[in-house]
């Protein structure tokens, strides 16, 4: 878009300035009386103006700058996921204002490169939303047990364990299992171990190894049980012990996932 300047200049001449005072409203006047061989010049010319960026990837950061506005989108994401029970109460207009805050983050922080931030991923990770629990199941679009307030099977915290020197990636999910009444229901925290890889430059693959699963609470005391996994032509073909997903953003603190299924996952540390 081009704007127009305008400049004006008044040739040197013998111009008196002639003021005025008005006592009644204060009024300063001045003014020129112009020789009538003088003349008003009046040039013009253009000058570019580069429209405002679109997006936020368009923005020149400043180090300060991309911190402080990096500072801000994260509480927004961490607000808007807030209350929705990790997705488990999220409604369709909750699952947009996340995803557009998420999109916010990854534009600003831009593409992860796992090689050089590998050290970043070690470490014991909460989850804080999934938008694959808004299916009222655990297993969010795969098959998996339903949960829910008046359903046998309660989810509490979930966490990520990843010990980048073992290749371990665990997932570690409390339990609250129903029982008939007047029995207390059961709290277990049930650990599926993983191996991963990178792949590519953002891209994690997780491979599974087995489920154990250890009592809490009053029955803390029983050892833990490992899940037998099902043979390999038992198993369902969507389902073959492995899945890849995307890191978007990943700082010290904070870790923004998207699966092969389009689930947006988020993590603070833990």
């Amino acid at each position: 878009m081009a704007s127009l300047l305008i400049h004006s200049s008044i040739s040197p001449s013998n111009a008196r300035p002639i003021s005025s005072f008005t006592k009644q409203n204060t009024l300063f006047a001045y003014n020129y009386n112009l020789p009538k061989r003088r003349t008003l010049v009046i040039s013009l010319s253009a000058v570019d103006e580069q429209p405002p960026p679109s997006s936020f990837s368009e923005f020149q950061f400043t180090d300060q700058s991309k911190d402080d506005t990096i500072k801000s989108l994260k509480f927004k994401l961490l607000s808007a996921v807030s209350g929705l029970n990790r997705g488990l109460a999220a409604s369709e207009e909750d699952l947009q204002k996340a995803d557009s805050a998420a999109k916010e983050i990854e534009a600003v922080g831009g593409p992860v490169d796992l090689s050089a931030d590998i050290e970043k991923l070690q470490g014991r990770w909460k989850l804080v939303y999934s938008s694959a629990f808004s299916s009222r199941t655990l297993g969010g679009s795969r098959p998996g047990p339903p949960t829910g307030r008046l359903l046998p099977i309660t989810l509490g915290q979930v966490f990520q364990r990843i010990d980048i020197l073992s290749k371990d990636f665990d997932n570690i999910v409390e339990l609250e299992l129903g029982a008939p009444w007047p029995l207390q229901p059961i709290e277990v925290t049930a650990t599926l171990a993983h191996k991963f890889e990178i792949i590519g430059t953002s891209t994690i693959r997780i491979i599974f190894e087995k489920t154990t699963v250890k009592t809490t609470g009053n029955l803390s005391q029983l050892p833990p049980l490992e899940v037998p996994q099902l043979p390999e032509q038992f198993r369902p073909s969507t389902n073959r012990g492995s899945g890849d997903f995307d890191v978007t953003y990943l700082d010290s603190d904070l870790r923004i996932t998207r699966g092969d299924r389009g689930e947006l996952r988020v993590f603070v540390v833990s």
